[in-house]
């Protein structure tokens, strides 16, 4: 069974949980080794029995929030809040008019907002930080903000049903580098630790 395969297998029973022992910088520019325990709950003794220890190198990390200590679920997923701003074209969007009530504009703004980012990145990110919100939408038009296309497709539609005319202009982005390899972004979650990369390797310490 490849390694990866067994650290998430050694995870998936719900009595079995996780230890991030170490997080440091690899010798290799941005690249994170992190050392991960798994455990059972042993009922004998109400504490914790060893299963595994696996070294894991996550690779072109291009941001992360580890926190050492337990967790209880590790996942590798290509789509996710955090993989947005990577893995889609960044929009700059536009609007023009203003709204009848601008305070339940911006609440319906921060609530589509908030649902597709998931709490994983908070306003002000992406919004325009040069006034308020509340001000922006009273000043007749304006940039709302530059931020990753699906985001601009959840927000743009908030807008427009406000009686707002809008604009997306987007960047192209990047998807490979100049050797056609993909530049696309995973994210690596334990519970509320995180780290998004390129890709990552897993070795299993102590055995063949």
């Amino acid at each position: 069974m490849p390694k990866r395969d067994q650290l998430l297998a050694d995870l998936a029973p719900d009595n079995h949980y996780g230890v991030l022992v170490m997080a440091q910088l690899d010798a290799v520019p941005e690249t994170v080794q992190l050392v991960i325990a798994t455990t059972q709950e042993d009922p004998a003794t109400g504490g914790l029995r060893d299963l595994n220890r696996y070294l894991v190198r996550v690779l072109g990390v291009v941001e992360q929030r580890t926190s050492l200590g337990l967790f209880a679920t590790l996942q590798v997923v290509d789509e996710h809040p955090l993989t947005l701003r990577y893995n889609h074209p960044t929009v700059a969007l536009f609007f023009r008019g203003t709204p009848d009530h601008p305070d339940s504009t911006a609440m319906d703004i921060l609530q589509a907002y908030a649902s597709t980012l998931q709490g994983w990145h908070h306003p002000p990110m992406y919004l325009n930080p040069e006034q308020p919100l509340v001000s922006l939408l009273q000043s007749g038009g304006g940039l709302l903000g530059e931020m990753p296309k699906p985001l601009a497709d959840a927000l743009e539609p908030v807008l427009q049903a406000h009686g707002l005319e809008t604009k997306q202009f987007a960047d192209e982005g990047v998807n490979q580098d100049e050797h056609g390899r993909s530049q696309k972004r995973k994210a690596l979650l334990l519970d509320d630790s995180y780290l998004v990369a390129l890709d990552l390797s897993v070795e299993r310490l102590g055995r063949a």
